[in-house]
């Protein structure tokens, strides 16, 4: 693959990248600073490692939903103005959490209803923009715009919770305002971009089979399944943050700047990993690479769980993040890379569920075990499942196993 070959920034030439990455960041910094206010503002209404889990299911619940709708109306309507308005409506999402902490809270369920509109939202924004890179840049600089991308929007998931953190000791009020504002810049910033789709000349009548056709093309596509799956499954049970108040509260005993370093670490560790792939790509062995991080990712997964160390716990959490965006990294470019731009937006909101369902859903996941068993026996039992399932990924897709380049061109 010759991404790269002349320099790592050649990428950012490109102008509509350029605000691409805008958009990406900006949101990125709403989302995480408005996550970090979201679970602790709901963990001081209710004490609950239960309530914290709703949290993610909330979240999840509108992508699961309507993943094959959004996905359509990725592949049929402007990705670029189906961006803006779904940036637009997080932005009065986080509006109205401003109006309801100012309004001297009382009660969860108002905040549930507004993470389910911010989950919408996201549901159409997520396909849409993926479907939307491939477009933006040259085949050549691909996999530079992923891994710069994924890079960025790490960095804004590092700045996000430690901004989050810091600006809850002002009042969950002041965290919310600021997502408001970060969200409706990203729409801006996304509306300015230049390039404009080709115009459909006829759209596709709805019906199952166009909006299932995503589902039937990565089930046709046993690398692209095994690789979405193995994320899935290997984050649904190892993920701890839905956790992490709980562990920052009664395991570390740490206040919300201390929940806000903590967050931060797994995009730091994904920041770090993804600036050293865009100098330095994956050129072989990507599924083989791609299986060990997942399995490193759970052995930190286990030794955060135990550890009563507040530097190891974070060493631990950027672990994970660096181990993780290997993962995505090669799971992005295969998913992006190798569908036709006619669909790509359709298998981008498939692709989206899965993410979802490994991040919110295993928040969930985390919140009901842990109500159950403890919180640190949920989080080692969670590392130690996803180590296993990287073992048994490895044999159930022996496709996955044996790919060596990212992309079949190569």
């Amino acid at each position: 693959m010759s991404t790269l070959s002349h320099s790592g920034w050649a990428v950012f030439r490109n102008g509509d990248f350029r605000l691409f990455c805008a958009a990406r960041f900006l949101s990125g910094l709403a989302y995480q600073m408005q996550a970090v206010a979201i679970g602790w503002f709901v963990y001081d209404l209710t004490r609950s490692a239960l309530a914290l889990g709703l949290v993610g299911l909330a979240g999840f619940l509108p992508a699961m939903l309507a993943a094959l709708v959004t996905g359509h109306v990725a592949d049929t309507y402007d990705r670029r103005l189906v961006a803006a308005i779904s940036f637009a409506v997080q932005a009065a999402a986080s509006f109205g959490l401003l109006a309801y902490a100012l309004s001297g809270a009382q009660a969860a369920w108002p905040v549930y209803a507004l993470v389910i509109v911010v989950g919408t939202a996201r549901a159409f924004a997520n396909p849409s923009l993926q479907a939307l890179l491939p477009t933006l840049v040259s085949r050549d600089l691909f996999g530079s715009a992923i891994a710069w991308n994924s890079s960025l929007w790490q960095s804004s998931s590092v700045m996000g919770p430690a901004f989050g953190g810091l600006l809850y000791a002002a009042g969950p009020a002041v965290v919310f305002g600021g997502a408001g504002t970060s969200f409706a810049l990203a729409c801006l910033c996304v509306g300015a971009i230049r390039f404009r789709p080709a115009p459909v000349s006829e759209r596709p009548r709805v019906s199952w089979a166009t909006l299932s056709a995503g589902l039937h093309y990565i089930r046709s596509q046993p690398v692209v399944l095994g690789a979405i799956s193995l994320d899935l499954f290997a984050v649904l049970f190892g993920g701890a943050t839905a956790l992490l108040p709980v562990f920052a509260a009664e395991v570390l005993h740490v206040g919300p700047l201390g929940l806000g370093a903590l967050r931060s670490m797994p995009a730091a560790g994904a920041v770090a990993m993804a600036v050293l792939l865009a100098y330095r790509p994956l050129r072989r062995h990507a599924g083989v690479r791609m299986l060990r991080a997942v399995a490193l990712f759970g052995l930190a997964i286990v030794v955060f769980g135990l550890s009563t160390s507040l530097p190891l716990s974070m060493f631990c959490l950027f672990i994970t993040g660096a181990a993780d965006m290997v993962s995505v990294y090669v799971r992005q470019t295969f998913v992006q890379g190798e569908t036709p731009d006619a669909m790509r937006g359709r298998v981008a909101a498939v692709n989206t569920v899965f993410i979802g369902a490994s991040n919110e859903l295993g928040e969930f996941e985390s919140g009901l075990l842990a109500a159950a068993i403890g919180a640190v026996p949920a989080v080692v039992a969670g590392g130690v499942m996803t180590m296993l399932i990287a073992v048994a990924w490895g044999r159930l897709f022996p496709a996955l196993r044996q790919r060596d380049h990212l992309l079949k061109s190569d």
